[in-house]
């Protein structure tokens, strides 16, 4: 026998799969609120002043992160691991490099012409390596938070699929705007998490958290634009692509009843958003191949 579905406390008759995070009654997506330990009701969101503090952003023990959040930690064990595969193949190893060597960093960066040459992985494999200590560090702090911040709201199928979907926006962005400069790191589909928590706190209404939120996208910007080696065309492109994906889920879909992130509406929206993830993929490949013609064989 199937087990019967809960309903929001506030909306009896709308079916959920998500608690709040602080006092575990179910909510439907008009009453959740992303905050960085997971979804909050309204009632808990308005017991405390609205700014998050050190303890709200510490993480917690390993199984409990992996409850709430186990494709964001499936994906920083990938990165690590990875990164480690990195070091032990001949990359350099430091606090930030922009070296690229090795074996796995040769054969994975971003490169345009390479990627005009057949090698289309490259779309996709920049997205888990880094150049040095420092940017897998900053870029796996990002995920954690903002990967427990939607990840419940999200469900971890569409999770995924917007994680990827960033990741090759990320790639887009990089092939329209340099596609000869080798790039690599998560910050494309880091960016598309940000993007994507600023469309959801827009749709709630939210105001204290579209002000944070605002304030790291823009702070990250700032830092994007202000360094001659990071990949703008990689970070606009995931922030966009991540934003796209959430006027699909939350601000078009779900307003109009078109799609959903829970309930019988959320494989459409999970659809749509793969779907998207592979015309970005096939675009990144056709502009590689009408920007270095004379690699085509």
């Amino acid at each position: 026998m199937e087990a019967s579905q809960q309903t929001c406390y506030r909306h009896p008759g709308r079916e959920t799969n998500v608690s709040c995070s602080n006092c575990g009654r179910p909510i439907c997506t008009d009453c959740m609120t992303p905050s960085p330990v997971g979804m909050r009701c309204p009632e808990c969101m308005n017991e405390r002043q609205q700014v998050y503090t050190r303890a709200d952003i510490t993480p917690g023990p390993v199984a409990a992160i992996w409850r709430e959040a186990p494709v964001t930690t499936a994906l920083i064990a990938i990165n690590l691991v990875v990164f480690l595969l990195q070091i032990a193949t001949g990359a350099q190893f430091g606090a930030l490099t922009s070296s690229i060597q090795g074996w796995v960093m040769e054969h994975g960066v971003f490169y345009g012409p390479l990627i005009a040459d057949g090698e289309y992985w490259r779309v996709v494999t920049p997205g888990f390596l880094h150049f040095g200590l420092i940017h897998i560090a900053l870029n796996m702090y990002l995920l954690y938070v903002l990967g427990r911040m939607l990840e419940p709201e999200l469900g971890s199928i569409q999770m995924l699929a917007v994680y990827f979907a960033s990741l090759i926006a990320g790639s887009l962005g990089a092939m329209v705007l340099e596609p000869g400069t080798p790039s690599a790191g998560a910050s494309g589909a880091v960016f598309g998490l940000m993007g994507m928590a600023l469309v959801v706190a827009w749709s709630r209404r939210n105001r204290d958290a579209l002000q944070q939120i605002g304030i790291l996208v823009a702070l990250n910007l700032f830092i994007t634009f202000g360094n001659s080696s990071i990949s703008k065309g990689g970070h606009l492109g995931g922030l966009l692509g991540g934003a796209l994906c959430a006027l699909i889920l939350f601000k078009i879909g779900e307003r109009r009843g078109l799609v959903g992130v829970h309930g019988k509406n959320r494989w459409i929206g999970t659809g749509i958003v793969v779907a998207l993830g592979v015309v970005m993929y096939a675009a990144c490949i056709v502009i590689a191949r009408n920007t270095y013609p004379e690699l085509l064989g």
